[in-house]
């Protein structure tokens, strides 16, 4: 298969699906898609077979290994449970198939006759083409046939979204922000929309740091203002400012102007900074030491359950003020070493006479070089007078240094982990 083919779905039903053995399965008898956000078209989850003790069973497309026109060749092991619907799942065949719908400028109602799917250059299966029959045509007569992009087809545009947006949001309070921002990226548009609705803030705001820039951009421009500034002051700093960085200048302008003062002061602060420099990876909340802190201070501030497991690495000695920037920075830290030590000695004779830090005019070259040269998560970035702007870490270089698209690349791999079965 190549990353152009393309085929249509009664072509692949009632095919025999073999193992790697030549063994035959069981027939395919459907294809399960689902629709996506972001205008992309619907992905192809996976085959429902029908083995010979009649049950129905589900098969993860992504361990189909050949289809021609005789047979299915499949990889691993058959999950023999039998097959059940979920919910923004749709069976083409069942579902599709002489579905009458009506194209946007059309003139009368077309029916559904076949689906095509393709195999795309990311390797994924795809929605590609719908055949849509004349309806109206007397008996016996075939009708007119029309190949169309699937967009034009309103059923996959406008999925119907379930009745209770807020039962939705009840389930995904449940669960982690990566687990939250998967099923927001499956969402399609409708149902999303009434999901982000209904969620809290700070949830919202967990799981937008883990959505593509392209859908975080989608959502936080579907909501109010107010509520939109909301959102983000709920996210980490440098996270919001990459995000309003992306929005329309007025739009991201009143946004900033209805975020609370000190929370839009170090969204503005971080704007000042390109985006592929320390000044624009920080975070402008570090874990900030006074000179008289001891070790138990320090344990205590970096147990805050605001602060991440890499900002939580390194603790920054510095001189009043203790709010970035801060007075005159005198070192970092290690979390390590404040676990060895007694909890009265002071923090300031335990720097790390080793760790230099950034400037926030360091590019991400420099900084990645940093990080690898001195084997950390999380470090420092001072201005010329030596003060404490902030501190990046790992995570932040990481972000940028990856394709542009690379949480929506993982969002789909792990949909496709979680569909088999």
């Amino acid at each position: 298969m190549t990353a152009a083919s393309s085929i249509f779905v009664s072509r692949i039903k009632g095919l025999p699906m073999l193992d790697p053995n030549g063994e035959q399965v069981g027939k395919v008898r459907d294809v399960v898609v689902q629709n996506r956000s972001g205008k992309r078209p619907p992905r192809v989850k996976g085959l429902v077979v029908e083995l010979f003790a009649m049950r129905r069973i589900f098969f993860p497309i992504e361990r189909v290994k050949s289809i021609d026109a005789n047979q299915v060749i499949i990889s691993g092991l058959v999950n023999t449970v039998r097959f059940s619907q979920r919910e923004r799942e749709m069976l083409v065949v069942d579902n599709l198939f002489d579905r009458t719908i009506t194209r946007v400028g059309a003139t009368s109602p077309e029916t559904i006759y076949d689906v095509a799917i393709k195999h795309n250059r990311s390797r994924d299966w795809v929605l590609d083409e719908v055949a849509l029959r004349e309806t109206g045509r007397r008996p016996f007569q075939r009708g007119h046939v029309t190949i169309v992009d699937w967009s034009e087809v309103p059923d996959f545009i406008e999925a119907p979204a379930p009745r209770d947006a807020e039962q939705q949001a009840m389930r995904l309070s449940e669960l982690k922000p990566a687990d939250v921002a998967r099923e927001l990226h499956d969402m399609d548009p409708m149902l999303r929309a009434a999901v982000v609705q209904a969620m809290d803030d700070d949830r919202l705001a967990e799981a937008l740091e883990e959505l593509p820039e392209d859908e975080q951009v989608d959502v936080i421009a579907s909501l109010d203002t107010e509520r939109a500034a909301d959102v983000l002051e709920e996210m980490d700093p440098d996270d919001a400012a990459d995000l309003i960085a992306e929005l329309d200048a007025d739009l991201a302008e009143t946004i900033l102007e209805q975020m609370e003062p000190e929370e839009a002061k170090d969204v503005r602060t971080l704007l000042r900074y390109d985006a592929a420099t320390a000044g624009g990876l920080m975070n402008p909340e570090p874990v900030v030491l006074n000179v008289d802190a001891t070790v138990a201070d320090a344990l205590a501030s970096v147990r805050r359950q605001e602060i991440t497991p890499a900002m939580a690495a390194l603790a920054f000695v510095c001189r009043p003020p203790l709010d970035t920037p801060t007075g005159r920075f005198l070192g970092a830290v290690h979390i390590q070493r404040l676990l060895r030590e007694p909890p009265s000695v002071l923090v300031a004779g335990l720097i790390d006479p080793d760790i230099a830090p950034l400037t926030p005019q360091s590019n991400i070259a420099q900084v990645s070089r940093y990080f690898a040269t001195y084997d950390l998560v999380c470090a420092p970035v001072v201005d010329a007078e030596r003060r404490l702007l902030g501190a990046v870490t790992v995570d932040d270089v990481l972000d940028h240094i990856l394709p542009n698209d690379w949480r929506g690349v993982q969002l789909d791999r792990l949909d496709a982990e979680v569909s088999d079965g």
